[in-house]
């Protein structure tokens, strides 16, 4: 079966657009004719989508991904058919692209491909790692728990990115409203207070000097460095699809402080959190950590869990693999043996990415309320600056005009 996007008029003469799924064109055509709509448009959207998915046009935001997977992992739980599943998420579902993808992958499941298979013709919208998992899900014969589970961890790593994004937002805002307040009054307020100051005899203070020069500097020189400052910005986000480059910086990241700890525990939690999620639903080790190694961010933690997976391939346990490479805080080392001891590695990999969200959490937070201050100081530190550079001269002239 496969997904039709249709425009037809309907007995008022009104235009009416929509989805709908049918055999062929010629059954979605009578469809749409029993339904009492003249069809002026209809075509196959599967083709369509997977363009726009291979595009990177795919209109099918991670929100919505987590939903639909667990709306559907909710419905095969309850002995619901994948493709009735996936056709009832798809009827609620607002936006066309979305919803056209999922009646897509249904048309697919529907002629008798695996989901996993089915997945694969979007790869923009479903990545590797999950069409993996659904796939381990299928083997398993458990597709409605691993669903689950990979709703969870989807869940749980958009939520740890957010936060992320979220922290950065204030402290970001302020630092760009004192820029452009700074550079505001050293273009615009400053010349023209300092044109007061040309029939001045005397000898102008220092740090009125160092003002007007700055303000003059910024006035001749300002929309040149701002050009340079956006092409280097180009250049520097150009070079960072250079392995060799990302590379480096991603080594000097790591050796930041605060930063490169807060980096290093990202992906940790990240990489226990997807090796859980794909332990638990039975994937052979070695492909676990090949599949979580991809979801690590840094490029220097990626090639350093190289020497685990070599490790591991010659027959040491994951823990010992862990030590060997040195990527992430040796806690995670300390949590995988006493899992592989206990025969409950799953469960430890998730309590270890738990607690290393939560330190994660409270590190930035504390960096938080330490980084806003110091902007609103050094703020207030500069428009100082700027106000005594303006006064001390007027102070002074007073002082002579009253001698």
């Amino acid at each position: 079966m496969t997904a039709f996007e249709y425009q037809a008029l309907d007995h008022a003469g009104k235009t009416r657009k929509g989805i709908l799924s049918a055999d062929s064109q010629r059954l979605a055509r009578r469809e749409l004719l029993d339904a009492g709509l003249t069809p002026l448009r209809l075509d196959s959207i599967g083709a369509e989508q997977q363009r726009r998915d291979r595009g990177g046009k795919a209109k099918f935001s991670q929100r919505d991904l987590v939903l639909a997977t667990r709306q559907i992992a909710t419905l095969v739980n309850s002995a619901t058919p994948v493709e009735e599943a996936i056709h009832a998420v798809a009827d609620q579902m607002n936006k066309p692209g979305v919803r056209g993808t999922l009646l897509s992958v249904r048309g697919r499941v529907i002629e008798g491909w695996r989901l996993s298979n089915a997945l694969a013709e979007h790869p923009k919208t479903f990545s590797e790692l999950y069409r993996g998992i659904v796939a381990s899900g299928e083997t398993s014969g458990d597709l409605g728990a691993v669903l689950n589970r990979l709703a969870d961890m989807l869940e749980k790593n958009r939520a740890t990115l957010m936060k992320a994004l979220t922290s950065l937002i204030y402290p970001a805002a302020l630092a760009v409203i004192a820029l452009m307040t700074i550079t505001g009054l050293m273009i615009f307020v400053v010349p023209k207070i300092v044109e007061q100051f040309d029939t001045f005899g005397a000898r102008l203070p220092f740090v009125t000097r160092f003002v007007i020069g700055l303000s003059q500097f910024l006035q001749d020189w300002g929309l040149w460095i701002l050009i340079l400052v956006v092409l280097s910005s180009v250049a520097f986000w150009r070079a960072l699809s250079v392995p060799s480059f990302r590379l480096q910086l991603d080594t000097l990241l790591l050796r930041l402080p605060v930063i490169g700890s807060l980096a290093q525990g990202m992906d940790a939690a990240r990489f226990s959190r997807t090796l859980s999620t794909l332990f638990a639903a039975r994937v052979p080790l070695l492909d676990c950590l090949q599949t979580a190694r991809r979801t690590v961010l840094n490029k220097r933690l990626r090639h350093q869990l190289g020497d685990t997976i070599l490790a591991v391939r010659e027959g040491a346990s994951l823990a010992a693999g862990l030590r060997k490479a040195a990527a992430f805080p040796p806690i995670l080392g300390y949590m995988v043996a006493a899992g592989e001891r206990a025969g409950e590695l799953p469960l430890m990999l998730d309590k270890t990415a738990e607690q290393m969200e939560t330190e994660f959490d409270t590190a930035t937070t504390l960096a938080l309320r330490l980084i806003e201050p110091l902007i609103i100081i050094g703020l207030g530190a500069i428009i100082m600056t700027i106000t005594l550079a303006i006064l001390i001269p007027v102070l002074q002239l007073n002082t002579q005009i009253l001698g």
